[in-house]
């Protein structure tokens, strides 16, 4: 499988476009703030043809560029049902303004073909076979995106804000849950072998093992005591 991604924009979203192998159809996740051109620019490193644009949830940041990414390729995007909004009303999202100088950098609204997400699927797209987990708490939409592994090849889990390296996403804007992304982690990541590759939405890359072994609240999701209070940075 292959796999490159870059941190794009404002708020360092991760932006991720994932194939069978270069020279292949890809998809593309979370195409956040000023992604545009970075997609432009491995697609045409790697010959890449996207084919459908996966977003991890609604939150400005990780859909800023979806209406051109999929107006350019002509592909759908798609999204949990409770997030869908967003994409259409950003700042009643986060609760707050965005400010005009940035909203001049950001396209606000939906792409033409628009596809929901529903917990448990299987989407096979480009070649490639997804499980979406529905994993609520960071926004009521929140999804995660998993590959099988293969022999030679690790289990990969595209987490969005749900799971970083260290941490989790912030549970304090409108939709958020506290106890809910404690529910999600439980049921969603703590099953998963130790040898998944975590890419999340923000960080470096990290495995389950990892944070089973060092994350405060993937521990106490587990079961242990003494996790810090909720995050309250970032988007």
């Amino acid at each position: 499988m292959f796999i490159a991604g870059f941190p794009a924009g404002a708020w360092g979203t991760n932006c991720y476009l994932v194939a069978p192998a270069a020279g292949e159809e890809c998809v593309i996740v979370d195409p956040g703030h000023q992604a545009a051109r970075g997609v432009e620019e491995l697609v045409r490193e790697h010959r890449l043809k996207p084919v459908a644009v996966l977003l991890t949830h609604g939150h400005i940041d990780h859909v800023a560029s979806v209406v051109p990414v999929c107006g350019a390729r002509g592909v759908p995007a798609w999204i949990h049902p409770e997030d869908r909004y967003m994409m259409s009303d950003p700042e009643r999202s986060l609760g707050r303004s965005l400010g005009t100088q940035l909203m001049g950098e950001i396209t606000v609204g939906e792409p033409d073909d628009v596809r929901e997400l529903t917990d448990g699927s299987v989407l096979e797209l480009a070649g490639l076979q997804l499980t979406v987990d529905h994993a609520p708490g960071h926004t009521g939409g929140s999804v995660t995106f998993r590959t099988p592994g293969a022999e030679d090849l690790p289990p990969v889990l595209f987490s969005g804000d749900l799971l970083f390296a260290g941490s989790i996403g912030r549970t304090d804007l409108p939709g958020g849950d506290g106890e809910a992304i404690m529910r999600s982690l439980a049921r969603v990541c703590l099953p998963l072998d130790d040898s998944t590759v975590v890419l999340s939405g923000h960080g470096g890359q990290t495995t389950i093992g990892r944070e089973r072994a060092t994350n405060p609240y993937l521990r106490q999701a587990a079961g242990a005591a003494g996790a810090p209070a909720f995050p309250r940075r970032g988007m």
